[in-house]
């Protein structure tokens, strides 16, 4: 008995347990739809910046990093690393389109998923034959399904496919960033914002929004002196620096000696053990926001109880209404935010 669909995608889970797609370990993958969702034929895939690091980190080669996301997909039905959690997200052309779809997309559109492959039905049918393992976007055949209560995008015209799809992958970020600046602003506060990894896709469009929200200080963080100089030729922070963010008291030094403490503090790189500088480097009654993949949230609640810091703590779970957009006009708008992408993507 073929069961009803549910907007969640959770008749599209394998597992003998009820939980959600994203939790699920295996999920169905046939072409066939149910009335409410739409099949997207796969163009490129984009791994999230942790994945792919530990992927690369521990096959090293391209080769064995192909083999590797290939036997994921084909174990589990989506791209979810194993060790990280996390997947990424693809654009595509809109395949075909279930009667009862809420999503108000058409057959023929090109797209962007604004949903986590960690929860996408996902086939590869090309053996990712134009991929050698190196980079985060992945040139891909097949074919993905949408739910109900998915999320696309329709690819703008006016930009590269591969530029627009690197924006989208961290579109959450800037949005998220932004709203928390402007709310600082409805309390007559233009606040100190330091992002760490400024330099990076996410951290570099979280600078952009917090500048456009009315922040009044911009610190940059990096981890190089080749970031350091490519984040101030692209003039998005008022300061940079450059210290190992793993270090909790060199991060907050760093911070302070740049104008810091910082009132929010936005995390948005792909390595595990920075939530304690995170915290040391935000004012007391601040905001710290992670994006990272890699964070560990018991971690950082442990860590802010363990030094007794008053902060809020945000987890950025990627979706703000209107952030595809928000994004998209900040790379329009900001020739550094641009740049960066470009020399990303390339």
């Amino acid at each position: 008995m073929i069961p009803k669909s549910d907007p969640t995608g959770l008749h599209r889970v394998l597992d003998a347990e009820t939980v959600l797609p994203q939790a699920a370990q295996r999920l169905d993958t046939r072409r066939e739809l149910w009335p409410d969702e739409v099949r997207i034929r796969v163009e490129r895939l984009n791994l999230d910046a942790a994945s792919f690091r530990q992927l690369e980190g521990e096959h090293g080669d391209g080769g064995a990093v192909r083999a590797a996301v290939l036997a994921i997909v084909a174990e589990r039905g989506k791209m979810q690393n194993p060790v990280t959690g996390s997947g990424g997200m693809l654009i595509g052309t809109v395949e075909e389109v279930g009667p009862e779809s809420p999503l108000g997309l058409d057959v023929g559109q090109r797209v962007a998923t604004l949903v986590s492959l960690t929860l996408t039905p996902l086939v590869i049918e090309d053996g990712l034959a134009q991929w050698d393992g190196t980079s985060e976007q992945v040139p891909c055949d097949g074919y993905a399904v949408l739910f109900g209560r998915s999320i696309a995008a329709v690819l703008p015209d006016d930009l590269p496919r591969a530029l627009s799809l690197a924006v989208m992958d961290v579109c959450g970020a800037p949005a998220l960033t932004a709203r928390v600046v402007r709310q600082y602003g409805e309390r007559g506060i233009a606040p100190r914002v330091a992002v760490i990894g400024g330099g990076g896709k996410s951290g570099s469009l979280a600078l952009a929004a917090a500048r456009a929200a009315g922040a009044d200080h911009l610190i940059g963080v990096v981890l190089t002196e080749r970031e350091a100089a490519s984040l101030t030729g692209a003039g998005l922070a008022d300061s940079v620096v450059i210290t190992d963010a793993r270090d909790p008291i060199g991060l907050r030094d760093a911070v302070a000696s740049a104008g810091g403490p910082a009132d929010v503090t936005v995390v948005c790189v792909d390595v595990p053990g920075c939530e304690g500088g995170a915290v040391l480097a935000t004012a007391e009654g601040g905001t710290v926001i992670f994006f990272s993949m890699a964070t560990s949230f018991s971690a950082a609640a442990l860590g802010a109880e363990g030094v007794a810091a008053d902060v809020t703590m945000l987890i950025g779970n990627g979706y703000v209404p209107g952030h595809a957009a928000f994004a998209l006009d900040l790379l329009r708008a900001n020739e550094g935010v641009r740049r960066l992408f470009t020399e990303r993507v390339q």
